[in-house]
């Protein structure tokens, strides 16, 4: 059988890609075990004094050996890094320590202190990829084809060749491969792959979908509307990955004070070295030296360097897993320094859909009364009479003649031989005809309707609050923001009325993208003032650009808040956002007990050898202890919930 050919494109295979991990991986711990092998070899060989040749140069050889697998590539890191003008970094550290040992004759310690060192890097790179591959396996679920209609039947095709208007075909347990629009009656899809969400979703005819979702019934066909490299999976795999690019202030100032404080160690080593001579009777160098050796294994930053890049790594996909996207670390920290949430209206706590709140007719039935009013809506655009036309009436066969549109008032025409007028108020008024003044009280968007010129009733359109706008409320406000303001391009009746359903502190409508923008602005110039904006779409887009945080509600159907937006909540639901501020305090609480965790173990143990009370044994132990339990705690994160 002729073997196949490995290509690029086979190592977007998972199994592929798992396999070679693997090999990988069993290769990186091979010569920690190599070296394992032969410290515990040669520690038994000299407690035991097993064989009388094992001493002077064979005894060196045989701990040289021991040390090269480990010693190497770390003497090889520091050698590099001083060449590139880095003196002072953790593999110059563990050089000088582990070949300093050797120097006095600590061979064993040499090459214990390499090994744990080393073996310690291994467990602290697999966190790293653990938790990076945790993140891109959340988001990467990119199809590998598409069966796509052409030349009168269906294909299976590379997606990224696949145009925007081709019609596509989604089998049962298959995923979306691009963006489109549902052409099949309906569907059931699973998108807990790029919102978080679980439960499946019923869509029907003319709905999006969105590619990764996954086909739970039945084969569907969809629209495409954005080529592969546009669709919304690929761009939040793209901003989730770029995302660790964009550094914390904590993980910056940690960088940045290594810097510092490794030579300041390697100073103090030497003084530790050399000025006992000129203090302490009976001065031993190789004595001193060895403390400095201590004193320069426990003062290896790499604790702090990998832990607190892992604990934001952590935070990240704990927030995607949630159906939360931040856009780096340093979003991470911005939302836990948030006091003042303010929120759009209209697609932020309200779905953005009018839908009829009450009819009410004065002289007709109900179903007569509906029926005049669809038959001029039908011949109208505006989306109050889209909202009108979903009202189910049975048998309606009136049908409207001579429409035509009043500018700003309304529609006139005829139905049944009528003359009908629908619209607000004015265009009642301009005819001259009497409105009962209970309407004058309504907030809701109204439309009344009038026949041969009577009063008949009227239609309250209003938008629905989400099902966790309450919720949503309440949880910012219990998560220790103290102000929650709510600014809206609706009239400012309607956004006063929403505001005092929900508990907002205040709020205020009637605002145009840049009205919004000077609110915010304003608000921003407040003393100690850090603002979140909260919006979902292209209007809101210049005020997510502006505040502290910007986050975009529904980023999966706005592609301009997707564009500007710090933080992207991708389930539309408004009680995310007490969650995303608990993971960014989560994510920090954990990063500043490793800061502390490290220090505080540091401080002790370099005291303890400066003093000589502590051994090469020991200060290596607590380094790799320290960094292993600011790993454990970083990886905390992944597991924890947000209630």
């Amino acid at each position: 059988m002729k073997k196949k050919k490995l290509n690029l494109r086979d190592l977007k295979d998972p199994s592929i890609e798992n396999k070679v991990s693997s090999q990988l991986s069993i290769k990186e711990y091979i010569p920690s075990i190599f070296s394992f092998v032969m410290l515990i070899a040669g520690i038994a060989i000299d407690y035991f004094d097993a064989f009388p040749f094992f001493k002077g140069w064979v005894r060196i050889a045989w701990y040289a050996v021991a040390y090269i697998p480990v010693g190497f590539p770390v003497i090889k890191e520091g050698w590099k890094s001083i060449r590139d003008g880095d003196f002072f970094t953790e593999f110059f550290l563990m050089s000088i320590a582990t070949l300093g040992a050797f120097a006095i004759g600590e061979y064993p310690e040499g090459v214990a202190v390499m090994l744990f060192y080393a073996v310690g890097e291994l467990f602290q790179n697999a966190a790293v990829k653990r938790a990076k591959g945790n993140i891109k396996a959340l988001l990467d679920v990119r199809p590998n084809e598409a069966v796509v209609y052409r030349n009168g039947d269906y294909v299976s095709v590379d997606p990224e060749t696949v145009e925007i208007g081709e019609k596509i075909q989604v089998r049962v347990g298959e995923k979306f491969p691009l963006d489109g629009q549902l052409l099949s009656k309906k569907a059931s899809v699973n998108t807990a792959a790029i919102t978080g969400e679980s439960k499946p979703d019923t869509i029907a005819k003319g709905d999006k979908v969105f590619a990764g979702s996954i086909n739970l019934e039945g084969v569907v066909e969809v629209e495409t509307t954005k080529e592969f490299k546009d669709s919304s999976i690929a761009r939040i795999l793209d901003m989730v990955q770029n995302a660790t690019a964009r550094k914390s202030k904590t993980e910056l100032f940690i960088r940045k004070f290594a810097r510092i404080y490794t030579p300041i160690v390697v100073f103090l080593a030497v003084c530790l070295t050399f000025l006992p001579y000129f203090f302490v009777d009976g001065y031993v160098f190789q004595e001193w030296l060895y403390r400095a050796l201590i004193f320069l294994v426990i003062s290896c930053p790499c604790a702090l360097v990998i832990s607190i890049p892992l604990g934001y790594f952590g935070g990240l996909g704990a927030a995607s897993r949630n159906g939360i996207l931040f856009k780096g670390a340093s979003f991470l920290d911005a939302m836990t320094q948030v006091n003042t949430v303010v929120m759009d209206k209209t697609g932020t706590v309200t779905h953005g859909v009018f839908k009829i709140k009450e009819i009410k007719p004065i002289t007709l039935e109900k179903a007569t009364f509906m029926k005049y009013l669809m038959a001029m809506e039908e011949q109208s655009t505006h989306p109050i009479a889209k909202a009108i036309l979903e009202y189910k009436a049975d048998g309606s066969d009136y049908e409207a003649t001579n429409v035509s549109e009043v500018a700003g008032k309304g529609l006139k025409g005829m139905v049944n031989g009528k003359t009908v007028l629908v619209g607000n108020k004015a265009l009642m008024t301009s005819n001259s005809i009497e409105v009962p003044s209970e309407t004058d009280g309504i907030v809701e968007s109204i439309v009344m309707v009038s026949i041969d010129g009577k009063f008949e009733g009227y239609v309250t359109i209003a938008d629905e609050l989400k099902d966790d706008a309450h919720q949503a409320i309440k949880q910012i406000r219990d998560s220790g923001i103290s102000r929650i303001i709510m600014l809206s391009g609706d009239k400012d009746s309607i956004t006063q009325q929403v505001a005092k359903e929900l508990n907002i502190d205040w709020a205020k409508g009637g605002l145009l993208p840049e009205d919004k923008l000077n609110e915010v602005e304003e608000l921003k110039k407040q003393s100690g003032t850090k603002v979140a904006f909260i919006g979902d779409g292209i209007n809101d887009a210049p005020v997510l650009a502006i505040s502290d945080v910007g986050i975009a509600m529904g980023g999966l159907g706005s592609d301009v808040a997707i564009e500007t937006a710090d933080v992207i909540i991708q389930t539309d639901q408004p009680s995310k956002i007490a969650r995303a501020i608990k993971i960014g305090r989560s994510t920090r609480r954990i990063v500043w007990q490793n800061i502390g965790l490290a220090f505080g173990v540091k401080i002790i143990f370099m005291i303890l050898g400066a003093i000589g009370m502590a051994t090469l044994w020991e200060a290596v132990f607590a380094d790799v202890g320290v960094a292993f339990l600011a790993i454990l705690n970083a990886v905390r994160l992944q597991k924890m919930k947000w209630d």
